[in-house]
């Protein structure tokens, strides 16, 4: 969405201003991730009190603690480029007690890479080359299988790490 925002925004449709749109989005995608990590924050302490069940366990939120220690703001930056991912990330890492200062921080710099930076390349795309739009299928189902690649190799270099093990 964010890049073929750009794209129309580079061809005047409906008057979009490319300065307005992507410090726009550069907002919500700063202000999202902070709602979600004090939901995440608020909801943890009770997860901690909660009996093993089929969807929770404790063992899955201490290894999350864990992992944002040793990974937290790559892994929230790489997440923006996610879908699905990106949505719970934030909520883990309130969940988690990710320092709150370190996830603001990683936070802003997810935002303006991926909020404004997408945004502004639809922007170029257009503007270097005004037919770009009549691609606008190709080029997001380009987006939306480059968005996925990244989990699929590292579930396909876990599952062979795996089988290397047994």
């Amino acid at each position: 969405m964010l890049f073929t925002a750009g794209l129309l925004a580079s061809q005047g449709v409906l008057g979009l201003n490319i300065w307005v749109l992507s410090g726009l989005c550069g907002i919500a995608a700063t202000l999202g991730p902070l709602v979600g990590y004090w939901y995440g924050k608020w909801m943890g302490p009770r997860l901690f009190t909660r009996e093993d069940s089929l969807l929770f366990r404790k063992q899955h939120l201490i290894r999350a603690h864990e992992f944002y220690e040793r990974n937290g703001g790559k892994a929230l930056i790489l997440a923006r480029f996610i879908p699905i991912v990106r949505t719970f990330a934030p909520v883990v890492a309130g969940m988690a007690g990710m320092d709150y200062g370190k996830f603001v921080v990683y936070t802003v710099v997810g935002a303006v890479i991926w909020a404004v930076g997408v945004t502004w390349g639809g922007f170029f795309l257009g503007s270097v080359y005004p037919d770009a739009g009549k691609y606008l299928e190709y080029i997001v189902v380009l987006i939306v299988v480059l968005s996925i690649l990244p989990p699929v190799i590292h579930f396909l270099r876990e599952r062979q790490r795996s089988k290397a093990v047994v």
